[in-house]
């Protein structure tokens, strides 16, 4: 059985249809469309994700794109879980967008139940998504600072794309530790740093411009544009000369990041997606993975992998997870 803690107070909370709620009976964080809101503030520095994926809802779940199964193939080449029996296990999913991997979870695992989270309104997203899992589904819109759970909870906690985008990335990871059991699992992706040149890119030259744009005047910049970056991008790559240029054009990367054997509408639709993710968050900030591993070890994880893993042709993550001691 879960136990709640108000994560700005310690207060014991209990769960309902309404909310949490506490010793008095007061609803303390109302259950809006289904979804337990633990914020304080609507607006947050997560606005730009809410906006993206309640925009793009469905762009990356894998029932929706015919036999393209690149979240399946990402999240069980991170976790090796598909031969697992999850059943008496129950998940911690940190921001989970519009529930790409929620979507994996619930349908491809027997895992008892998943807690999933997200600081934005991206959680509408996921809940629209995933409503016919909800007896096996928990939504909370919360940051991953200020969770409504108690410590040592959960069996396995699992945050992929999401630690670069936070304030802080070591304090991120600290917090996602505290919420694992010991002998508990945590895996992590997010982007690495591979080098001197991993910034030399023109994500990293234009985001102090790009991301304080309005998310409706960016996302129309990419649009008017998106046609002749990705011509450019494509010969670049015909020519062998992308791995190069194409860094610098302000697309995000066809080759390796997208899905393989889209039709022109598909990767169109793609491309505005993973661009305006580019280049509209608050934060932005890759690690080492030497880093990482050395974080986890620092707060009582021993890592049993860092390194990259490869989940389909051209893609790999930078993934780090071990157990908690």
């Amino acid at each position: 059985m879960i136990k709640f803690r108000d994560p700005f107070n310690n207060e014991k909370l209990t769960d309902s249809d309404i909310g949490l709620i506490n010793k008095n009976k007061s609803v303390v964080y109302p259950k809006i469309n289904g979804i337990t809101r633990v914020i304080k503030d609507q607006s947050n520095y997560t606005d730009n994700f809410g906006f993206q994926w309640n925009k793009f809802q469905k762009t990356q779940i894998d029932k929706e794109n015919g036999k393209r199964k690149l979240s399946f193939d990402r999240f069980f080449n991170s976790t090796n879980w598909k031969d697992e029996d999850l059943s008496s296990k129950v998940i911690l999913e940190v921001g989970a967008g519009a529930g790409r991997f929620t979507h994996v979870v619930l349908n491809h695992t027997n895992a008892k139940h998943l807690f999933s989270i997200d600081y934005s309104n991206a959680v509408e997203a996921n809940y629209k998504n995933n409503i016919s899992h909800k007896d096996r589904l928990s939504l909370f819109q919360a940051s991953v600072y200020e969770m409504p759970f108690e410590e040592r909870t959960f069996d396995k906690v699992f945050c992929f794309g999401v630690l670069q985008h936070t304030p802080n990335f070591k304090k991120s990871i600290e917090s996602l530790i505290k919420m694992l059991k010991p002998g508990g699992e945590l895996i992590v992706d997010f982007y690495p740093i591979k080098g001197w040149y991993t910034k030399m890119h023109s994500k990293y030259i234009l985001r102090p411009f790009t991301k304080g744009m309005s998310n409706e005047k960016l996302l129309r910049l990419i649009e008017n544009n998106v046609d002749w970056m990705i011509k450019t991008s494509l010969f670049f790559n015909k020519i062998q000369l992308g791995k190069f240029l194409n860094r610098f054009i302000p697309l995000c990367d066809i080759k390796n990041t997208l899905p393989n054997n889209l039709d022109y509408k598909e990767l169109k639709e793609w491309v505005i997606l993973d661009t305006f993710d580019m280049f509209s968050p608050a934060f932005d900030n890759p690690q080492k993975i030497t880093t990482v591993h050395k974080w986890f070890e620092e707060f009582g994880v021993k890592v049993n992998f860092s390194g990259f893993i490869n989940y389909q042709e051209n893609k790999t993550a930078a993934i780090v997870k071990g157990i908690k001691k």
